[in-house]
């Protein structure tokens, strides 16, 4: 817990909730032990895409569908949003739940790892969400950057890893080190970059949320 579990509670209580659809999908995955954005992220996430209101999402990372079906949900303008999944056994369900909610034809899910499928993709994005593995943040940013158009928005979510964050590499679990260093290298990365303006948030377990620098790309 990165902020006082307390007051996440407090917070959390003024939600405003979601619909009764993404209720199930949500607590299904809690139930299976899949991970799903956290409240926090969640009301955040509602405010940003109203305020963006991208009309071309990219998601890395699909899990069972519920985040994607959440920005489809509660972005004010109609939207496409493309989702990348490597792990086989969601796959099916991330697509029996886009035909169960009738977003089928506005979700496309592409199957693999998104170290290739990333490179395949054309065009730019208005508004990235990544929450995948950790450990590979880093290795996706350059296509990230290419897939970003200028003055879109991308957060990466999970970025510090219940407070782990903070600590020196040989504080954590021998199996964690990798993706400690990582996650610092990528923090690093995205908040030194010349083409980004981003911060770090303490909401859920760490939202990175960069945003591409129109003047930056103007100057090249």
């Amino acid at each position: 817990m990165i902020v006082e579990e307390r007051l996440v509670t407090y917070i959390n209580s003024l939600d405003r909730g979601n619909t009764a659809f993404l209720d199930r999908v949500e607590q299904e995955a809690i139930q299976n032990f899949v991970p799903v954005i956290r409240k926090e992220t969640q009301q955040y996430l509602k405010q940003l895409l109203a305020l963006l209101k991208p009309r071309r999402i990219l998601e890395v990372g699909t899990a069972v569908g519920f985040s994607a079906l959440f920005m489809a949900e509660y972005n004010p303008t109609p939207c496409t949003i493309t989702t990348i999944e490597n792990y086989e056994k969601r796959i099916p369900i991330a697509r029996e739940n886009f035909k169960a909610a009738g977003r089928e034809a506005q979700i496309t899910l592409l199957e693999g790892d998104a170290a290739e499928v990333l490179p395949k993709l054309s065009g730019t994005f208005d508004f990235i969400f990544l929450d995948a593995a950790k450990g590979q943040y880093i290795f996706f940013l350059p296509e990230l950057l290419r897939l970003l158009k200028c003055g879109g928005v991308m957060v990466s979510d999970n970025v510090l890893k219940e407070g782990e964050i903070l600590e020196s590499r040989f504080a954590v679990t021998r199996r964690n080190r990798t993706i400690h260093k990582r996650m610092r290298e990528y923090l690093y990365e995205v908040t030194n970059h010349e083409e980004l303006i981003s911060t770090v948030l303490p909401v859920g377990d760490g939202l990175a949320v960069s945003y591409k620098n129109i003047q930056t790309e103007e100057r090249k």
